[in-house]
C-alpha cells in the first residue's frame, strides 16, 4: 500500500510517499479501505517535531472509508461497512488499522468525504459547546477562526444552542463564510493594528461593555492576550489549540486580575474517554448532518501525493472548513 511518511523533524520536504506491507487487523481491530483522509494540525505538529515521536512516521489519524476485513473479537462491524475515525494512527494511507473502540457508523445519506471531515473537528466543537463550558441560550461567546473547520461547527453548535456568537477571520471570503455559519457579528483581525488591544475593544462595544462568556481559542500564541481581555467577569477561555505557535507559559495572577477567569487547555480524549461518550458525540453530529441541520465544509482536497502541499496550505491559514487527502 502507498503512504506518507515523515522521514524527521522539519517542514513539509521532509514528506515522502513509498510504500508499504498492508497491515493485518488485530482480533479486535478493522482494516479499513480509506476513501479520505483528514489533514490536521496535530499532523503538523507531528511532522515538526513538536510532538515527540520517532522516526520516519507515517502521518495522520483521522479519515473514513469501508471495512476491508476484520479480527476475530470485532462484533459492531462487517465488511463492507462505512466507518469514519479520529484517533487511529497513520491514517495517511491507502488501509488503516482502526480499532473497534474508535469506530464510528456512518449512516446512509452522509457521504465519504464528509464522515472523513467530520470525527476530529466535529467531536472538538461538540465538546467544547456541550461539556467545557457548556453554551447556552442568550450567551454572548467569540470564537476564532470563525472559517476554520472547528471554527465553523463550533459557530453552528453554539448559535443552534441560543448563543450570540463573535467571530474573528482573515479575509471578506471567511467573514461571508462565518456569517453564513450563523456568526451574528465578524472581526476582520486582519484590518486591527494592535490585536491585544483593539480586539478586546470592539468585543466589549459589541456586548454593551461587557466582554463574552466564553472564547474558544484555536489559534494560541497570536490570540491569546486579547481572548483573555475579552472576557466578562467570570468568564471562561478555552485553549484548544495553538494554529500561531504555542502559548507561554501564564502567571495565574492575570486571572484574578481580569475578573475572576477560568482558564482551560482539554483535549479530545479526556472528553472520549468511553466507548458511550464517544459514541453519544459522533451519533449527534451525524444525525444533524443526515438531517441538513449541519453543515461541513470540505474546503479543499489534494492526492496522497500531494500531502506536502496539503500541509502548506493548512499552515498559511488560507484554507475554509476541511483540508482531506484522496488515497
Amino acid at each position: 500500500m502507498r503512504v506518507i511518511r515523515a522521514t524527521a523533524a522539519g517542514g513539509p520536504d521532509v514528506l515522502e510517499l513509498t510504500e508499504l506491507p498492508d497491515p493485518q487487523p488485530g482480533p479486535d481491530e478493522l482494516l479499513v479501505q480509506v476513501a479520505a483522509a483528514g489533514v490536521n494540525f496535530m499532523d503538523i505538529y507531528r511532522r515538526a517535531g513538536v510532538y515527540r515521536t520517532t522516526y520516519p512516521v507515517v502521518l495522520g489519524a483521522e479519515g473514513a472509508g469501508t471495512v476491508a476485513a476484520v479480527g476475530a473479537d470485532v462484533t459492531e462491524f462487517a465488511v463492507g461497512d462505512r466507518v469514519a475515525w479520529a484517533s487511529a494512527p497513520a491514517s495517511y494511507a491507502e488501509l488503516v488499522v482502526v480499532p473497534e473502540r474508535s469506530a464510528l457508523a456512518v449512516p446512509a445519506g452522509v457521504d465519504d468525504q464528509v464522515a472523513a471531515a467530520l470525527p476530529l473537528q466535529g467531536l472538538t466543537a461538540h465538546y467544547l459547546v456541550t461539556s467545557t463550558f457548556p453554551v447556552e441560550a442568550g450567551q454572548d461567546v467569540l470564537v476564532h477562526a470563525g472559517a476554520g473547520g472547528v471554527g465553523l461547527l463550533l459557530t453552528q453548535l453554539a448559535a443552534a444552542r441560543g448563543a450570540r456568537v463573535i467571530t474573528t477571520v482573515g479575509s471578506a471570503e471567511k467573514e461571508a463564510l462565518s456569517r453564513a455559519a450563523g456568526a451574528a457579528d465578524v472581526i476582520r483581525y486582519t484590518e486591527l493594528g494592535d490585536l491585544t488591544t483593539e480586539l478586546p475593544a470592539l468585543v466589549r462595544d459589541l456586548t454593551g461593555g461587557r466582554g463574552v462568556q466564553t472564547v474558544f481559542d484555536g489559534v494560541g500564541k497570536d490570540t491569546f492576550d486579547a481572548s483573555l481581555a475579552s472576557l466578562a467577569r467570570r468568564g471562561g477561555l478555552v485553549l484548544f489549540g495553538g494554529s500561531s505557535g504555542q502559548v507561554p507559559p501564564v502567571d495565574p495572577q492575570r486571572l484574578n486580575a481580569g475578573g475572576s477567569l477560568f482558564l482551560t487547555r482539554p483535549t479530545l480524549g479526556d472528553f472520549t474517554a468511553t466507548r458511550d461518550e464517544l459514541t453519544w458525540r459522533a451519533d449527534e453530529l451525524f444525525e444533524a448532518v443526515a438531517a441538513g441541520a449541519l453543515d461541513v465544509r470540505v474546503g479543499a482536497t489534494f492526492a496522497l501525493a500531494d500531502t506536502a502541499d496539503a500541509h502548506r496550505a493548512l499552515e498559511s491559514r488560507v484554507t475554509t472548513g476541511k483540508v482531506l487527502l484522496l488515497p
